[in-house]
């Protein structure tokens, strides 16, 4: 049990490996990731432990059967560090009173991602270490200079950053870095005649996105786009104040004439509206620092192109690393004849150059395409500045957000909106009163929610229905 082998298997690198496999997967169970979500999250980290040793017990030549996936792992993760030691220009926060806030960064216009794709995001001055991710509510196309996020306070994390921000003024300066953003390579939503999405709480930051992808497809295009219903149940009427982030304010809106758009809202826990409930408690215009960059992709526009150089030539270069050191240094040393360095080292020194070459590639292609991006960042941040300068603060934006909500967008939006109070959706009456052909089914919510539906969809008398679900559940 204590024997560290020189050559073949060794014992105490199987059994530190097969002790940090164990401890990740206690931590993985719903119980103890819902309620310990800090220890989940620090004892994954052992994953680095997990992998080292288990090449240390098998050797670096029966680890090559995993080292393919390890391997673009790898990249990505070291791409991310890469990206999250930059910081990002937080423009403005909105605090709706559903106790949920609105994250706008500042990003470069040549940004593209496409609906329900999500970013990954740190505050420094709650926890160095932790990194939430959040669904992107903002459009890419309709909204080119920002990125925007909502996150609802469903945790101690989340309600630290309300209050950190409602405590904030504009003359101070909120830290934020961010990873991504990530999500689908495409989107099928234009291929249904019907789009019917279904969302219980926050999980309507998915259709959000969706939704604002459809305006300006409408308005910019002359495809045809799917009817929508979205059905979305809350508990209080405060929370409705999510639907009114369906719409971008300041921004090109005319494709919502065109969009056939029905919203049915649910208010479960409260029997009718509350008279003294505001739109938004507060908008903050945060100051700029001359260090926040916008958001931007981590290796340019040519993101996919980029991405295959790297693993290539890194790949080349580790070939040519390990074939330098095996042909003038271990052969010379040994001459294949006896064991001079044990399996051990030749997979430490195997390891050791696999992260050089990735550091090495991953770098030079980063520190490029930042610099190709330079002159367009600083200028998007100068006019990200004049903007908060012209700026009067929260009054003046809602003075702004009263008139947006007046013209003829906003109209159209809130006439297509019904609200029922003291009722639950019937999930199954809804879904199967849709008589199109091809009606996509689209389920963000509780995992409850997400199994009826699924039942209902794969029913025999269904043939109409298609499910997707694009739930994200810790």
């Amino acid at each position: 049990m204590l024997q560290w082998h020189k050559v073949g298997v060794s014992n105490v690198a199987g059994e530190v490996a097969l002790l940090a496999g164990i401890a990740m997967w206690f931590t993985s169970f719903s119980r103890i990731r819902r309620k310990l979500f800090e220890l989940f999250f620090y004892t994954h980290h052992l994953y680095i432990i997990f992998v080292v040793f288990v090449v240390f017990h098998v050797g670096f030549t029966y680890s090559c059967i995993f080292l393919p996936g390890f391997y673009l792992f790898l990249i990505d993760r070291y791409l991310r560090f890469l990206q999250s030691q930059q910081r990002v220009c937080l423009v403005s926060a909105r605090i709706l009173p559903c106790q949920a806030v609105e994250l706008n960064f500042s990003k470069c216009p040549g940004l593209r991602y496409n609906p329900t794709s999500s970013v990954f995001i740190n505050v420094p001055s709650i926890s160095k270490l932790q990194w939430h991710p959040f669904t992107v509510t903002s459009n890419s196309n309709m909204e080119a200079e920002k990125l925007s996020i909502v996150i609802k306070n469903e945790g101690k994390w989340s309600q630290k950053l309300i209050e950190k921000l409602s405590s904030t003024t504009a003359e101070h300066h909120f830290q934020v870095s961010l990873e991504g953003p990530y999500g689908p390579t495409s989107t099928q939503f234009l291929r249904h005649d019907m789009l019917v999405m279904l969302s219980g709480g926050s999980g309507i930051t998915p259709f959000i996105s969706i939704i604002r992808e459809l305006i300006y497809i409408a308005g910019s295009t002359s495809c045809k786009i799917p009817k929508v219903l979205l059905v979305a149940a809350f508990k209080r009427s405060a929370d409705l104040a999510m639907l009114d982030l369906l719409l971008p304010l300041s921004e090109a809106t005319y494709g919502i004439s065109q969009l056939q758009l029905q919203i049915e809202a649910y208010v479960t826990r409260e029997t009718e509206p509350l008279k003294d409930n505001q739109k938004f408690l507060k908008t903050l215009w945060l100051k700029p620092n001359a260090l926040d960059k916008p958001v931007s992709a981590v290796l340019g526009q040519s993101n996919w192109l980029w991405l295959g150089a790297i693993i290539t030539s890194s790949f080349i270069m580790f070939l040519l690393l390990i074939g330098i050191l095996t042909r003038y240094y271990i052969y010379p040393v040994d001459h294949n004849t006896e064991m001079i360095y044990s399996y051990s080292e030749r997979a430490a020194f195997s390891m050791l150059f696999l992260c050089v070459s990735i550091a090495i590639t991953a770098s030079a292609a980063f520190v490029r395409n930042k610099k190709q991006y330079f002159k367009e960042m600083v200028q998007i941040q100068n006019n990200g500045m004049t903007t908060q300068r012209t700026s009067t603060g929260p009054d003046s934006w809602l003075e702004n957000a009263d008139i947006e909500l007046e013209n003829l967008p906003f109209q159209t939006f809130n006439r297509a909106t019904k609200i029922h109070y003291g009722e639950r959706p019937d999930l199954r009456k809804i879904v199967m009163a849709c008589e199109e052909p091809n009606v996509g089914v689209f389920v963000s919510g509780p995992r409850r929610m997400k199994q009826e539906i699924a039942t209902i969809c794969s029913s025999c008398e269904a043939t109409n229905l298609h499910f997707e679900s694009i739930s994200f559940c810790w």
